[in-house]
């Protein structure tokens, strides 16, 4: 992989990283319920909302850690080596899937 090739997948890590990070922040807000709940339904439905938020923001943080994981690897110069066999990362796994930790074969292996 040549530098022009990583500064693009650092970039692009780094502007996912952002958007994660302001989308997190934002879901994390509380939830003002109001003080018009007055029925049992109508909390039942935002006591789900909040769940919700919580699941998705879990995923979000999952995500992140990837996204850290990764541009790690690019500080340390070990970005784009698969994790399981130490075989290079396909470009088409990381112009999908830049936090890749594995590659297309290692992929296929976990998915079965």
């Amino acid at each position: 992989m040549n530098q022009d090739q990583l500064k693009e997948y650092k970039a692009e890590l780094e502007k996912e990283r952002a958007m994660i990070a302001a989308e997190i922040a934002q879901d994390e807000k509380p939830v003002d319920f109001g003080s018009d709940i007055d029925h049992d339904e109508e909390a039942t439905d935002k006591s789900e909302e909040v769940g919700n938020q919580l699941a998705a923001a879990g995923e979000l943080k999952d995500r992140l850690n990837e996204i850290e994981i990764a541009l790690g690897k690019i500080a340390s110069g070990k970005y784009g080596v698969c994790e399981k066999c130490g075989g290079p990362i396909e470009p088409e796994i990381l112009d999908i899937d830049p936090e890749s930790r594995f590659c297309k074969a290692c992929k296929l292996q976990s998915d079965r």
